[in-house]
């Protein structure tokens, strides 16, 4: 069984104007994703600022966005860390206030061999019975998890079940399914990949762009799991120009700026983040109208 199908929204932690955490906007946000057909909440992933938040604030996050969501669709609680206790801590704390599963970013900066990567996936692995999502993004972590590293993580535990795939790399996506005869669930971390990762048995998108587009994203997954791959296919080039203004800048930026332009009142981003360059606002603004959000 899958942790989901179909689009999952790697959710924006909203901001007060002092940057402390928006919760009564996050509430909100997550009722609207649901609303909108979002088919799983991932709390405190890179598009929600994870990387400044402080431990008790990461797992307030978590514990707020499980509370709101009521079980009414899975929560994916972003957990990964480049310090394997930190890993393990902010999983078995995860798993304590009911998490669906964990989402766990490879280490970054400094980063590991693929025997590291197994010992540390693994040392997660042996204290929580949640199903993990290795997220491997190395233009972020400077750090690929192979497929074969991958394939002999799938094998050798029962809850390392699944891959957000965002290498960028379709071969790799391709070698993930072949060395897994298919069996581990992959799902595209790139917007603009999410047909091309669903044509190989990807099981769906952690998106950015459900941010701002739900419905749209996740009818681009759910025509294609209902076997009409043309409308899907089509449903995925009409997003390409606004899915390339969202990454314009470093994520999140553009889509907390594209949030803020739709009336979300999502606020600005913590430092190092900056807000949206004026030279990029015009680009994204015309985007979003040609997309039909504005």
């Amino acid at each position: 069984m899958s942790i989901f199908t179909g689009a999952g929204v790697a959710i924006v932690t909203p901001m007060k104007e002092d940057l402390s955490i928006n919760f009564d906007k996050l509430g909100e946000l997550i009722d609207y994703q649901i609303d909108n057909g979002t088919d799983a909440i991932i709390i405190c992933g890179t598009t929600g600022e994870s990387a400044t938040m402080t431990h008790e604030e990461h797992l307030e996050c978590i514990r707020y966005a499980i509370d709101r969501v009521h079980k009414r669709v899975p929560v994916v609680a972003g957990t990964g860390s480049n310090c394997t206790d930190t890993a393990i801590y902010l999983s078995k704390e995860a798993q304590k206030y009911g998490a669906d599963a964990l989402l766990l970013v490879s280490p970054y900066y400094n980063k590991a061999t693929q025997n590291g990567l197994v010992a540390h996936y693994g040392a997660v692995a042996k204290v929580t019975d949640l199903p993990m999502i290795i997220y491997n993004v190395p233009s972020r972590t400077g750090c690929n998890v192979l497929p074969a590293t991958l394939a002999k993580m799938f094998k050798e535990y029962d809850n390392i079940v699944a891959v957000k795939e965002a290498s960028g790399n379709i071969t790799q996506v391709a070698q993930i399914m072949q060395m897994t005869n298919g069996d581990m669930d992959v799902y595209s971390g790139n917007d603009d990949q999410i047909v091309p990762v669903m044509s190989l048995g990807g099981k769906g998108v952690i998106s950015v762009l459900s941010n701002v587009a739900p419905r749209q994203t996740h009818e681009i997954a759910a025509s294609y799991l209902a076997g009409d791959v043309k409308k899907s296919c089509q449903l995925q080039l009409d997003a390409m120009p606004l899915i390339a203004k969202l990454f314009c800048e470093v994520n999140p930026i553009p889509v907390k700026a594209a949030m803020n332009m739709m009336g979300f009142e999502v606020g600005s981003l913590r430092p190092p983040l900056t807000d949206l360059e004026k030279a990029n606002e015009e680009g994204l603004r015309r985007a979003l109208a040609d997309y039909g959000l504005l």
